[in-house]
């Protein structure tokens, strides 16, 4: 048997196996649950605990070390299959969709330091995995925006249909496999909050609000409008589909159609947009506002519905998100008070409570600590329309199973 027969042969296995679970009876009921949710009908709190292949712990577990297929290609698949079992074995809310998404083949770069945008910094990285890093801000003199540029993305027809027929030959007898355009600068790739930091520098940027607001204020509008028009573009172009929708969580709602593979072209009102603005937690609701959500605002409205929000404290920010039209979702994050925060948000929008993992699973492992914290957070949102998301997990400390011991605690509370 070659080496690529056998990694066919494991790919088909797992293929397989997750198919099995992604069809059960339990997942079109997190279905519903979550598209009530989002439309505001009263539900159980939802449960997520995400494992994410960018989180140290993850990247040992699930790491190419531990992978058995030799071709990267099929390895990757490997690895999506085996982390959604893992996901299931966890109990949570996530929900496992009868399908296998591949990517097309894109040019143009998805870099949040200049590039795609005409300019590139340097990195300096530690040799720890997973360690700290900082970036060189590669727009150090207003001059240097003559040298900016309007990302392009152009697909890769000839590659992306070579990756599909191998896919396909593999395992599409098995598993639908969605082939995916996506949506260029989406996610923090559209934000503006990320690039606009990665391109001047998390505390130059303080300073040009107050310094060079025009300047700042012309960057902020190249940017906004490098964004619309690639999302423009790629919607003309019939590239999105259902499954380009993005909450950060399970994007299903009542008022949109449910996603599927292979959809066919829709519009980016039949999806859900999601928004962050990392970078500016520690700005001011005013400059907030006016360096930044009244140009993030003309991305999010063509967007059926928006999610905001990803690691910011949005404490003192509600009020500003309001204005808003079509947000559904805030995130309120472990720096956030979720007691004024559910306070203010109230009924009108999902709460997306965010406990710091380090409380419940990172550190030693404390039920007591847990189950109090757990307590405060739901004594806060009360009656309203939440959900309970752990999120960036770097460590679990060698112990896996910390996160079904912890997503058991949460129902056991919530029940």
């Amino acid at each position: 048997m070659s080496a690529e027969d056998k990694d066919i042969a494991i790919v088909r296995k797992l293929a397989a196996e997750f198919l099995e679970v992604a069809k059960s009876p339990k997942e079109e009921e997190k279905r519903k649950l979550w598209s009530a949710h989002h439309s505001l009908k009263k539900t159980r709190p939802l449960i997520i605990a995400e494992v994410g292949i960018w989180n140290a712990w993850c990247l040992e577990e699930f790491g190419d070390a531990k992978m058995e297929c030799e071709d990267p290609f099929y390895r990757n698949f490997e690895r999506f299959f085996k982390m959604q079992l893992f996901q299931n074995e966890i109990g949570d809310d996530r929900i496992l969709e009868p399908w296998v998404t591949l990517h097309a083949v894109r040019g143009g770069g998805f870099g949040f330091l200049g590039d795609p945008w005409g300019l590139s910094g340097e990195i300096e990285k530690t040799d720890d995995a997973g360690g700290a890093w900082k970036h060189d801000a590669p727009l150090k003199d207003w001059a240097d925006m003559a040298k900016l540029k309007k990302p392009q993305f152009p697909v890769d027809k000839e590659a992306t249909q070579k990756n599909y027929e191998r896919l396909y030959n593999a395992i599409g007898d098995i598993i639908e496999i969605d082939l995916q355009y996506g949506l260029p600068l989406s996610s923090f790739a559209g934000d503006i909050s990320t690039t606009i930091a990665g391109m001047r520098g998390l505390e130059q940027i303080m300073l040009d609000m107050y310094i060079d607001p025009d300047k700042y204020t012309a960057l902020l509008e190249f940017l906004r409008d490098g964004i619309l028009e690639a999302q423009n573009k790629a919607e003309e172009n019939g590239e999105i589909t259902l499954t380009c929708s993005a909450n950060q969580t399970c994007p299903y709602i009542d008022e949109l159609e449910w996603i599927k593979p292979n959809s066919g072209p829709r519009k980016r009102k039949d999806i859900w947009g999601f928004m962050a603005s990392q970078e500016y937690t520690l700005i001011s609701p005013e400059f907030h506002e006016k360096f930044l959500l009244d140009y993030q605002k003309p991305i999010m409205e063509p967007f059926g519905f928006i999610h905001y929000g990803c690691c910011e404290n949005l404490t003192e920010k509600i009020d500003m998100l309001r204005t808003v039209p079509n947000l559904r979702s805030i995130a309120v994050t472990p720096s956030a008070d979720v007691h004024k925060c559910a306070e203010q948000i109230k009924n009108d929008y999902v709460i997306s409570w965010r406990p710091s993992p380090a409380d419940m699973v990172c550190t030693d492992w404390n039920e007591e600590r847990i189950r109090n914290i757990l307590k405060d957070g739901m004594d806060a949102c009360g009656d309203y329309h939440y959900h309970i998301y752990l999120k960036d997990v770097e460590t679990v400390q060698g112990e896996p199973d910390r996160l079904k011991r912890w997503v058991d605690i949460v129902r056991e509370e919530i029940s």
